[in-house]
């Protein structure tokens, strides 16, 4: 039997193309030593193992009509009418081809060279290059009462930051204290010996709750902050008393009392 190669079917011995897809069946022959039906061009028996090799066909004379070079198709190039007119070895030649650019001949230390009558290429020419005297020639810039006049408005100065002021407001007396601008702590209190105050309470009614060194108030940027230093009767921020040592941020409108009953009271003001 021989197995067809691509779908497997088992075909007679001595069929030329398989029976069910009629694919062209490889050309088998015996093995010399069992017998057993093998391929032509195999190189081991597939039943005994034997070595075939030159024991095939190909041993008693036999060549296959596959590798037989006399029974072989000879491949033949196709060759173009334009080849056959052509002999080997007698190629025509090629036309010159004409240069991109025609080359000009530089010859140093001759002046007065005349260009070739078939060369018109146009040279261009270079114009001068200008020279800007930068030093000579002053940039006049418009003064600032020039454009003022010229446009009829005044161009004002520079515009400086305005920092930014605060104040007390006494609210029995109606009385404004500035803070000072220049200090970042400012001393509220009575005159001592100890911290001269930077806001004198004393000249205010019932200063007598105030205490000498009563309450600091200080600066840290545009932020204000108040605490109180250990006085007697106290600080208070909206009717709440500080508690020494912590510091309490002051805002627009609240209202600092120096001393119990709220007789010596300040509005903090921003402006």
């Amino acid at each position: 039997m021989i197995v067809c190669p691509n779908c497997n079917h088992q075909n007679p011995d001595g069929a030329n193309q398989c029976e069910a897809c009629y694919t062209p069946l490889p050309v088998t022959t015996n093995c010399s030593n069992c017998g057993a039906i093998v391929q032509v061009d195999a190189a081991f028996c597939g039943q005994c193992g034997f070595a075939l090799g030159a024991s095939t066909g190909t041993e008693a004379g036999q060549v296959s009509s596959q590798t037989d070079p006399a029974v072989m198709p000879t491949i033949v190039s196709p060759i173009s009418e334009a080849d056959k007119e052509i002999p080997s070895g007698n190629l025509p030649d090629l036309d010159a081809l004409d240069p991109l650019v025609t080359p000009q001949v530089l010859v140093s230390g001759t002046p007065n060279l005349e260009k070739p009558s078939s060369v018109n290429t146009p040279v261009p020419i270079e114009e001068p290059a200008q020279t800007i005297n930068a030093i000579s020639t002053p940039v006049s810039t418009p003064s600032v009462s020039s454009v003022s006049s010229t446009a009829g408005t005044a161009i004002p100065a520079k515009t400086q930051l305005q920092k930014q002021s605060a104040k007390l407001l006494h609210i029995r007396t109606d009385q404004n204290i500035e803070l000072p601008v220049n200090l970042s702590v400012i001393h509220i209190g009575k005159p001592n010996d100890r911290v001269p105050p930077d806001i004198d309470i004393s000249g205010f009614p019932d200063s007598e709750v105030v205490s000498r060194t009563h309450a600091d108030i200080r600066v840290e940027g545009d932020t204000y902050y108040i605490e109180d230093l250990g006085s007697s009767n106290g600080t208070y921020v909206n009717n709440v008393p500080l508690v020494r040592g912590n510091r309490h941020k002051l805002r627009p409108g609240d209202r600092i009392s120096l001393g119990k009953r709220d007789l010596v009271s300040f509005l903090f003001q921003v402006s």
